[in-house]
């Protein structure tokens, strides 16, 4: 239960120090996240007394946390944290012992990058201006002052173990070549002494050595460490040598170092044993089995008319159909014990992964749907579409994800509110795509439970058969009892005509009337709009515990919710459930998808107070932040933004192309980007009229729009957008360190200062730790569109001094001040070209192209001149500045 959860806990790291900084933070590392997923992996299944083990001492794993794990682990290599672009512990992690990764391509980068930037003469330093062992390192101090990690820049101490483990590496890829070019480097740095050849801990520059070394990296010798020399044996680094050498003398065998084969790819490993589920790769034949069950035998018989087969909870007895939190409550048995005070698996919701196994419980066969077909409190299970997107989205999950030995079984519940209303012909054509065997390209076969058990992937849940009678416990899915059939979609009942569909009341009128108003003017309405104006005065007003006519108003709230959900009415949807504090399942874990792959997440309506959630939080934090910040200013978007948050997680983990560029995810801003959107259809649409699946849709089109169809847009819109992403250029975090370096006294933006120092000493160029602070001093800008005029002028001005390498700003460098000279120059030429007057709205500007001979960049760059001349720049030579 701990390890699984490496992938959103921030720890010390390998070497016990956290960040690069050493001042008591800690961090996510990829080096810890793969030796968990190497962990789990390894010990799947295991049973902790061998053979003669009973079933209580058999080791469970959570596939859906090992997956977690492993694409978390993934996505941050090749960089090992935050504040470590790159780290030597990758190489214990990707190679022997853990073998954590064999993508190929990945695995090929991330050691390039540890060789790029840490290798040396005598060994592969740990990180970047890592002050462990250097003798300018204070070693009476536990923790390092801030800035004083730049004294160490370029005289980290060089370890020789890590050439010995890329020896290693080299024999189990049997590699010659490799082994002979990393024995050659070893030899040189190991120490004879009398009882034979020892391995120095580390190299170390010496005091009179250190400015020199700086000024020409490498040309200073190294001395050893006492450790492995004078002062005893370096035990870790001699024994690695010791294997490294009888592996390279064929004294040892590769399978004899590594006995559970984590060096070869998951399926040609050996099997621990076949009654428990055991990873393996996915199959490039993969195929998903469909079940479908209808929830009533009229269901079946309506689904049938249209030649779709299926199966009801009664046909498949004695086989039971669970949800996925009956199978979360079995899981809580696991490791519970009593006499050690220890509980059992926290109450953690399961995934598509998991619920596609088939499971054997207490002598039953139980089978479990996805969470997707489960009736939800939120109000998402009430749009078809986005439910059948998601089980698209969850067939192709699958397809890629799926690690285990056996076909996923794949169960789908159709219920009888999934026929009713405009989508029914989208869901049988679904259907019917499983009846042909392929959903968007995934490859499926629908058959009947019985038939495809025998190749399903069964788990067998055995620390379950002390509990006693499961039926005591757990509780199936029922088989829905109902009255006649129908043959047909006419003879299903359709929704009636409202009287009072178009009613709006005016908002302050009903302020001020009085409850028993409100409630005669209730009852007198069946207008979905009109009803959730006066619930809404009346629940403002009295709170929960308020009752009209023997029921409470949260009831009527409630009936409200599922009415607007059938009539399509999302706004009032939105707004009750935002009033009643409704949180969508899977928020938390959407924040901890977002923030993994090193992104930041804000929350908070466009135009107020953001939060950042920069590390993982609980659910119950999650829901009050939202609705603490939300609601004062905009009710509906505290679900509203619930359903980005969710949208986001699922996408940035599928496409996260989608996503460069964007380092923070400020959600107040999607919704504003999605709203310019909107304004170009001009049809007044508002944006939380929109289904949740429209939303969705439209939050991928305001995306994929603004990275592969930006020509589209004029200046302005592309502006818009830009910036309410919040999406910057490649390299516009490197350009913005580059301008600091030329700037003592720091740059300001919006009243915010970045200072140089200690910057620049605590930080580096490519961390991702300077782009996040960077980050920080632009979300004080508070215009979408002055936000982007802001990155193309950070843009100009690190030409500039690109070009002119002799430059330097003497005094902090006013960025603010630069865009508004140019902006005064721009009315200046448009005053006299049009006869515009001068004004302070800067939409012409924006609307301006950049790069055409009257564009923005002609002025930015003039304004940066005109500072220049006005002695805001100094020159260290004579020369003028170069402009092209």
């Amino acid at each position: 239960f701990y390890v699984e959860r490496a992938y959103r806990t921030p720890d010390y790291g390998t070497w016990e120090r956290g960040s690069k900084y050493n001042n008591g933070s800690t961090e996510i590392h990829a080096s810890s996240i793969g030796l968990a997923k190497s962990s789990l992996e390894s010990i799947n299944g295991v049973n902790l007394f061998g053979e003669q083990g009973t079933s209580s001492s058999v080791i469970y794993v959570d596939i859906d946390a090992h997956n977690r794990n492993r694409t978390i682990f993934e996505s941050i290599l090749p960089r090992e944290s935050n504040s470590k672009n790159t780290d030597a512990a990758l190489l214990s992690t990707i190679g022997w012992p853990a073998f954590a990764l064999h993508e190929e391509d990945i695995k090929n980068r991330t050691i390039s990058k540890v060789l790029r930037k840490l290798k040396g003469k005598y060994g592969i330093k740990r990180y970047l201006r890592d002050g462990y062992r250097t003798v300018l390192e204070d070693n009476k101090r536990r923790f390092y002052k801030p800035a004083e990690i730049k004294l160490f820049d370029g005289i980290e101490c060089e370890w020789p173990i890590f050439y010995i483990m890329m020896l290693i590496d080299k024999v189990f890829q049997h590699d010659k070549d490799g082994i002979e070019y990393y024995s050659q480097l070893i030899k040189p740095l190991l120490y004879d002494s009398e009882e034979g050849k020892l391995v120095p801990k580390f190299f170390y520059v010496p005091k009179e050595n250190i400015d020199e070394e700086k000024r020409v990296p490498g040309s200073m010798t190294r001395y050893p460490s006492a450790e492995g020399t004078t002062d005893g044996t370096f035990m870790l680094g001699q024994s690695v040598y010791f294997i490294s050498q009888l592996l390279v003398n064929g004294l040892l065998n590769v399978n004899d170092l590594d006995p559970i084969r984590r060096h070869l790819p998951a399926s040609e490993r050996p099997k621990v044993n076949m009654r428990y589920s055991s990873f393996q790769i996915t199959p490039p034949d993969l195929v998903i089995q469909v079940i479908l069950i209808a929830e009533s035998a009229r269901l079946q018989q309506l689904l049938a008319t249209y030649g779709i087969q299926t199966q009801t909870p009664h046909q498949i007895e004695p086989i039971q159909i669970w949800s996925p939190k009956e199978l979360s409550k079995a899981y809580e048995y696991l490791g519970v014990n009593r006499k050690l005070g220890l509980t059992g698996r926290p109450k953690r919701p399961f995934g598509v992964l998991s619920t596609s196994k088939i499971y054997r419980v207490c002598g039953s066969t139980v089978l479990c749907y996805p969470l997707v077909f489960e009736v939800s409190d939120f109000y998402l299970a009430q749009d078809v579409p986005i439910m059948l997107d998601d089980l698209k989205n969850d067939l192709a999950f699958l397809s890629k994800c799926w690690k285990l030995s056996g076909r996923p079984t794949f169960c789908m519940i159709i219920r009888e509110n999934n026929v009713r209303g405009p989508n029914f012909e989208e869901f049988l054509n679904l259907l019917a795509q499983f009846k042909r065997g392929d959903v968007d390209g995934i490859r499926v076969r629908l058959g009947k439970l019985q038939s495809l058990i025998t190749s399903g992937c069964v788990e067998h849940l055995d620390f379950l058969d002390k509990i006693g009678d499961p039926s005591d416990i757990f509780v199936p899915f029922e088989e829905k009892t109902v009255g006649a059939s129908f043959k047909s979609l006419t003879e299903i009942p359709k929704l009636p005509e409202l009287n009072d569909a178009t009613l709006r009341y005016n908002e302050q009128d009903l302020m001020r009337k009085a409850n028993w108003d409100l409630i005669h003017m209730l009852k007198l309405t069946d207008g979905i709009y009109s009803q959730s104006q006066i619930l809404r005065v009346l629940f403002q007003r009295e709170g929960a515990n308020f009752w009209i006519e023997g029921e409470s108003i949260v009831q009527k709230m409630e009936h409200l919710i599922h009415l607007a959900g059938l009539y399509k009415e999302w706004s009032v949807v939105r707004l009750q459930s935002a009033l009643l504090h409704k949180t969508v399942d899977s928020l938390a874990p959407s924040v901890t998808t977002i923030l993994v792959r090193g992104k930041q997440v804000t929350v908070g309506v466009y135009g107020h107070e953001e939060e950042v959630l920069d590390k993982p939080v609980s659910p119950g934090f999650l829901q009050d932040l939202i609705f603490k910040i939300c609601l004062p200013y905009n009710i509906q978007e505290a679900v509203l933004q619930q359903e980005l948050i969710l949208g986001i997680g699922k996408l940035i983990a599928t496409s996260p192309d989608l996503f460069d560029g964007i380092l923070k995810i400020r959600i107040g801003w999607f919704v504003r980007a999605m709203r310019f959107e909107l304004e170009q259809d001009d049809e007044g649409i508002e944006l939380h009229d929109l289904s949740p699946n429209d939303v969705k849709g439209m939050l991928i089109a305001v995306l994929v729009r603004n990275v592969y169809e930006a020509d589209l847009r004029t200046p302005l819109q592309k502006r818009q957008l830009d910036g309410a992403l919040n999406r910057v250029p490649k390299d516009f975090y490197d350009r913005v360190w580059s301008i600091l370096e030329k700037t003592p006294y720091g740059i300001k933006v919006a009243g915010y200062l970045l200072p140089q120092q200690p910057t620049l000493s605590d930080m580096t160029m490519y961390e991702l730790n300077f782009s996040l602070l960077v980050e920080q001093m632009l979300s004080k800008i508070v215009d979408p569109a002055y936000r982007q005029i802001m990155v193309e002028t950070f843009m100009v001005v690190s030409t500039m001094l690109e070009r002119n390498p002799e430059a330097s700003f003497d005094q902090a460098v006013n960025m603010d001040k630069i865009i508004m000279d140019a902006f005064e120059e721009f009315q200046r030429d448009l005053s006299k070209s049009e006869g515009h007057e001068k004004q302070d709205e800067m939409t012409k500007f924006y609307s301006t192209p950049p790069n055409v001979k009257h564009g923005t960049s002609r002025y930015l760059t003039k304004a940066v001149i005109n500072n220049l001349l006005e002695g805001e720049m100094k020159f260290v030579s004579d020369d003028m500045c170069s402009v092209s």
